[in-house]
C-alpha cells in the first residue's frame, strides 16, 4: 500500500477540565453533569446537531428505563415543548429534543463544538491528555484533565490503545444497522403498532410479521412501528443492514445505500398489508445510520448477562434501576436473534452498573460512557438502551469533574463519592 508522510505542527485551541467526545444521550449526560459540577467542559460532536441516535438518528422513543433524575428531567422538559397533547413522554419529538438538549448544555455552561470529528487521542505515556480534531477550521488539539469517550464506537479509547473486543465474543459478528424513517398519512384509529419482533399482528391477508419476512427484500423482513407526538405520523424501525462493521467507512456507506433502497418496498408493503397505512407516504429519514454494536472495551470491571438477570446491586454502583431486555437483532437477517429476548424477558427489578465499567483497564485520563462501556455482548444488548446511556454519561461526567477538582486520575476517584452525587442530584 502506498503511503503519504506528513509532519504536522498542530495548534492547541483550548484547555479544559473535561472534554466529552460524542453528543448522543451519553454525551449529553456527561457534559451537563460535568458542567453543573463546575468543571470547564467542552462537548465535541461530528454532526450538526446534538442528540445522536435520539435526534439525528430519528429514534422513535426511549427504550428501557433507568432510575435517574436527569433522565426524567430530559423527558419532562422535552414534553413541555410539544405542540400536541401527547400522553406518553418517552416517545420522541426529535426537533424539540434537540432544543431541550441545547438549553441544558448552555445552562450547565458546557461549551459545544459541532461539525467536528475527533481523529486521534493525545497521550503522554499511558495517559490521555486530550484529543485531535478535524473540522472546517482545520486541524486542532484540545487538552483536558479527563476525556470522556461517548462516541458509541469508542473512537478515543481505540486511538489511545485501550483493550477491546468487537461484536459477539465467539465470532466478532456485530448487530445489524438500521436507518430510521418516518411516514405520514397514517389512520391512527386503525393503525397497527407492533412494538417488538414478537408482536403478532393478524390481518385479513395474514399475520403481518410473517408477511414481512415473505414479501420484503432481504435483509429487511420485520415490522416495528411506533407512534409519534405528531398526529398521523409513525416512526419506522424496518430497514436492515447485516454484516456491517460500524467502525469502517466503507461498511457505513454500504449500510446507508442498502437501507435507502429498502424504503420504497417497505412503504409499498405497508400500504398493501398493514391496516391504517393504505395512504401512508415517506416523510423523512434519519441523517445518521443507526449502529447498534461495535467495540466493547475492557474495563476495571465488566458487566455480564448473569449480572443483569440476577438484578445485581454492586457496592460501587453509579447507575441504578437500569432496565431493558436482551435486544439482540438477528445477525443474519430480519427479526430477533435466537439469543434475544424481548416480550419474554422476565427480570423486572432493574440492575446497577459499577464505576469500574466506565474506567479502562490500562489507559489513564479516560472514561467510557454509553454503549462502549465494559460489558459482554449480551449485557451490551441491554445497557445500550438510551436511558441507561444517559445515566452512564452522567456518572462519568460527575467522576471527571471530581477528578479535575481533586487533581487525581479518574480511576482513583472514590466510587462512593460519585454514587452519593448521583443519588442526591
Amino acid at each position: 500500500m502506498q503511503s503519504f508522510h506528513e509532519v504536522l505542527e498542530t495548534p492547541v485551541k483550548g484547555v479544559y477540565d473535561v472534554i466529552v467526545c460524542g453528543a448522543g444521550p451519553a454525551g449529553i449526560g456527561a457534559a451537563v453533569s460535568a458542567g453543573r459540577a463546575g468543571a470547564k467542559t467542552l462537548l465535541i460532536e461530528q454532526c450538526g446537531s446534538v442528540g445522536g441516535t435520539s435526534t439525528v438518528g430519528l429514534m422513535s422513543h426511549f427504550t428501557g428505563t433507568v432510575d435517574h433524575k436527569f433522565y426524567r428531567e430530559i423527558l419532562r422538559r422535552a414534553k413541555e415543548k410539544n405542540y400536541f397533547d401527547f400522553a406518553e413522554d418517552f416517545f420522541i419529538d426529535q426537533e424539540n429534543l434537540k432544543l431541550t438538549y441545547l438549553e441544558m448544555l448552555e445552562e450547565a455552561n458546557a461549551e459545544i463544538l459541532l461539525y467536528t470529528f475527533v481523529s486521534d487521542a493525545v497521550k503522554e505515556g499511558n495517559a490521555v491528555k486530550g484529543v485531535v480534531v478535524e473540522n472546517k477550521s482545520g486541524r486542532g488539539v484540545y487538552l483536558a484533565h479527563t476525556v470522556i469517550d461517548c462516541t458509541g464506537d469508542g473512537d478515543v479509547a481505540f486511538k489511545s490503545g485501550a483493550a477491546f473486543f468487537a461484536g459477539r465474543e465467539t465470532d466478532g459478528v456485530e448487530q445489524p444497522a438500521t436507518l430510521m424513517f418516518k411516514i405520514g398519512g397514517v389512520d391512527m384509529e386503525r393503525a397497527c403498532l407492533p412494538g417488538s419482533f414478537e408482536t403478532q399482528v393478524p390481518t385479513q391477508k395474514g399475520e403481518l410479521q410473517a408477511l414481512a419476512k415473505q414479501k420484503l427484500p432481504y435483509p429487511a423482513g420485520h415490522v416495528l412501528l411506533m407512534k409519534t407526538p405528531v398526529p398521523g405520523v409513525v416512526c419506522c424501525n424496518m430497514t436492515n443492514a447485516v454484516g456491517i462493521d460500524g467502525t469502517k467507512a466503507e461498511d457505513l456507506t454500504r449500510a446507508e445505500i442498502s437501507c435507502r433502497k429498502q424504503l420504497a418496498p417497505i412503504i409499498a408493503f405497508l400500504r398493501e398489508y398493514a391496516p391504517g397505512y393504505e395512504n401512508c407516504y415517506l416523510l423523512t429519514t434519519a441523517s445518521l445510520i443507526g449502529i447498534r454494536e461495535t467495540r466493547h472495551f475492557k474495563g476495571v470491571k465488566s458487566i455480564t448477562e448473569e449480572d443483569i438477570l440476577a438484578a445485581r446491586q454492586f457496592d460501587d454502583a453509579v447507575v441504578f434501576g437500569a432496565w431493558f431486555n436482551f435486544d439482540v437483532h438477528n445477525m443474519t437477517g430480519a427479526g430477533l436473534d435466537e439469543t434475544g429476548v424481548q416480550e419474554k424477558f422476565t427480570q423486572k427489578k432493574g440492575y446497577t452498573i459499577p464505576y469500574g465499567c466506565l474506567v479502562p483497564e490500562q489507559v489513564d485520563g479516560l472514561l467510557l460512557a454509553g454503549r462502549n462501556i465494559s460489558g459482554t455482548h449480551m449485557a451490551h444488548s441491554n445497557f445500550r438502551a438510551m436511558p441507561i446511556c444517559v445515566a452512564t454519561g452522567w456518572a462519568a461526567g460527575m467522576a471527571a469533574a471530581i477528578a479535575a477538582r481533586e487533581k487525581i486520575l479518574p480511576r482513583n476517584v472514590d466510587p462512593k463519592i460519585v454514587q452519593a452525587a448521583v443519588q442526591s442530584e
